[in-house]
C-alpha cells in the first residue's frame, strides 16, 4: 500500500512538471514562429500551426485541472501525454519543412523525459513512435516557401542553435528535478524503515513489560507487607522508621505504575487516561516524578493560558515526561529545570540539566536504537520510547548541548491528537 501511494505521488509530480514544461514549450514555439515569420524570409502556415498549438494547450489545461482534483496518475497516462507531444511536434514539423527543419532534434526530449519517469517497455514504445514520425517526415512534408536571398543556410544554423539551447535547458531542468524527487523518496523510505525497526523494538519491549508487570505483582506485595511489619517492630531503632516509610512508599509507587500499565493494556487510548486540563496534566506528571525521585530538586516554570486546553491524559505521554526527567536527573542529581509553554494547539517543554553534556555519539544514537550512557544501569530504552510515543502523536524530541554547560531536551507536541 505504501509503495503504490508513493508511485502515484511520484507520477503526479512528474506529470505536473511535464505540464509546466509544456507551457514553456508552447510559449517558445510561438516566439520562434513570430520571429521567423516577421524577420526571416520564410512564409509559415500559421493557421495549421495555431490549430496544433491550441490542441496541445487544451490538453495541458485539462491535465492541470485533473491534477488539482488529486486524481490517480498511472504510467500509461504519462506515456499517452508524451505520445501526444511527439504527435504535436511531428504535425508542426510536417507543415514546416519536415526532416530538414532544424528543430527536428526536439524528438529526443520526450524520449529523455520518458526514460526518466517510465518503465522500459513504455520508453521503447516512445522510441518507436519518435523514429516512425522522424522517418515519415523524410518523405511526407510541406516544403517551406523561401525568398532566396542567400540567408537560408544562416537561418538553418540559427535554428539548430536555438534547438540545442531548448533541448539542453529542458533536459537539465527535468533531470535535476527528477533526481531531487528520487533523493527525497529514498530519504522517506529510509525514515520509514527506521520507524518500522524502532516500532518493532518498542513492540518487543511492550511484550516483555506486560510479562514483567504480571510477575512483579507478588514480590512487590510481599515487600510492602514486610516494610509495614518492620515499621511496627519494637526492636527497630526509631531513626530507621523514615527510611522504612520511604521504602514502603516507593514500592507502592511501583505497584501503582504496574497497575496502571496492566489496566491500560489492550484498551483504547481514550479509556487508558482521563480528561484533564493541560496544566493539571503537567503538574500531575511532575508530582508523580517527584514521588520517584524525591532527592532531586526540580525548578519548574509555566507559560500559557491556564488551565489550558482539555486533553486526554494519555499514560504514554506522562511516562515519556517522567522518563525524560529521569534522564536529566541522572545527568545532574543536584537539580534540573523544566520550562513548559503552551497555547491552544501546541505544547513545548524544555528539560535542562547542568551535567557533562552530550557526546556526539550520544546525540547520533539516542532515540534511534536502545542506548545507555550508563552500561549495566539501564536498558537505554527511555529515549527510544519517547521518540516513538511523540512521533505517533506528531511530536518530536530534540537533544542539544547548552552554551552554559549541560544538556537540553526539547519536546514539541501538537495537541490536536490529544484534544477532545
Amino acid at each position: 500500500m505504501y509503495s503504490e501511494a508513493s508511485v502515484n505521488a511520484g507520477n503526479a509530480d512528474s506529470l505536473r512538471r511535464l505540464t509546466q514544461l509544456r507551457w514553456v514549450a508552447l510559449a517558445a514555439q510561438w516566439l520562434t514562429i513570430g520571429v521567423v515569420h516577421s524577420i526571416a524570409a520564410t512564409k509559415l502556415p500559421l493557421a495549421a500551426l495555431a490549430l496544433t498549438s491550441c490542441a496541445l494547450a487544451v490538453l495541458n489545461a485539462v491535465t492541470v485541472a485533473r491534477l488539482r482534483r488529486g486524481v490517480e496518475v498511472r504510467d500509461h497516462e504519462l506515456f499517452a501525454q508524451l505520445l501526444a507531444d511527439i504527435a504535436a511536434l511531428a504535425t508542426m514539423l510536417y507543415f514546416t519543412g519536415g526532416w530538414a527543419n532544424p528543430f527536428v532534434s526536439l524528438f529526443l526530449l520526450p524520449l529523455v523525459i520518458g526514460a526518466a519517469i517510465l518503465p522500459g517497455g513504455y520508453v521503447w514504445l516512445l522510441t518507436a513512435a519518435a523514429l516512425a514520425a522522424y522517418s515519415a517526415l523524410v518523405f511526407f512534408y510541406v516544403p517551406l516557401a523561401h525568398h532566396h536571398d542567400g540567408s537560408d543556410f544562416a537561418a538553418h544554423v540559427a535554428g539548430m542553435w536555438v534547438s540545442f539551447v531548448l533541448s539542453a535547458a529542458t533536459v537539465a531542468y527535468f533531470v535535476v528535478r527528477i533526481a531531487a524527487s528520487v533523493r527525497q523518496r529514498d530519504r522517506l523510505l529510509a525514515e520509514a524503515r527506521e520507524r518500522t525497526l524502532r516500532d518493532q523494538q518498542v513492540l518487543a519491549l511492550g511484550t516483555l513489560a506486560a510479562g514483567a508487570a504480571h510477575e512483579l505483582g507478588t514480590p512487590l506485595s510481599t515487600i510492602v507487607v514486610l516494610a509495614r511489619e518492620l515499621e511496627g517492630a519494637r526492636d527497630i531503632p526509631a531513626r530507621h522508621h523514615p527510611d522504612l516509610a520511604l521504602l514502603r512508599g516507593q514500592v507502592e509507587n511501583c505497584k501503582r505504575i504496574i497497575s496502571n500499565l496492566t489496566a491500560a493494556a489492550g484498551q483504547q487510548r481514550a479509556e487508558a487516561g482521563g480528561r484533564l486540563p493541560l496544566a493539571q496534566f503537567l503538574q500531575t506528571a511532575v508530582q508523580d516524578w517527584h514521588a520517584l525521585r524525591p532527592g532531586v530538586e526540580l525548578a519548574t516554570s509555566w507559560s500559557g493560558p491556564e488551565p489550558g486546553p482539555l486533553i486526554l491524559a494519555e499514560q504514554t505521554v506522562r511516562q515519556t515526561l517522567i522518563s525524560l526527567l529521569n534522564n536529566a536527573a541522572d545527568a545532574c542529581p543536584e537539580g534540573i529545570e523544566m520550562d513548559s509553554r503552551w497555547d491552544a494547539t501546541a505544547l513545548t517543554i524544555e528539560i535542562r540539566d547542568r551535567g557533562a553534556g552530550l557526546q556526539p555519539e550520544t546525540q547520533a544514537r539516542a532515540g534511534r536504537e536502545p542506548f545507555s550512557t550508563r552500561p549495566g544501569e539501564g536498558l537505554g530504552m527511555g529515549l527510544l520510547l519517547a521518540h516513538s510515543t511523540l512521533e505517533r502523536l506528531g511530536g518530536t524530541v530534540t537533544l542539544a548541548n547548552r552554551a552554559e554547560g549541560g544538556a537540553c531536551t526539547r519536546v514539541d507536541l501538537p495537541l490536536g491528537a490529544l484534544l477532545t
